[in-house]
């Protein structure tokens, strides 16, 4: 079993670069780095998604909700539930997926 694996951080998005920084068939977490007014539309996954917001501004809409995080905030993204975000001031979101994200290897 490897232990310690480097994975490139890509273009993911116009503004958004995303990072897997470790991974298992049962969890992965990835690096997301936002430049201010970038976006990540709106979409869904059959993945459990925690999110933790390492820095900068972001609104995001999950559902019908719509909330504004900072540094130091976290939040749960339920399977299948349609989320997105849109960065207001430049910044990272570390996030958890469970199962992993195979469509990000």
């Amino acid at each position: 079993m490897e232990m310690l694996k480097t994975y490139p951080a890509i273009a993911a998005d116009r503004g958004v670069t995303r990072q897997v920084l470790s991974e298992h068939k049962d969890l992965m977490i990835v690096s997301f780095k936002f430049e201010a007014g970038a976006e990540g539309a709106l979409h869904n996954h059959p993945h459990v998604q925690s999110t933790f917001v390492r820095s900068g501004k972001f609104r995001f809409t999950l559902g019908e909700e719509q909330i504004e995080v900072g540094p130091g905030d976290s939040f749960i993204i339920p399977s299948e539930a349609t989320h997105g975000c849109v960065c207001l001031e430049s910044g990272e979101l570390i996030d958890s997926f469970t199962p992993r994200r195979d469509d990000f290897l």
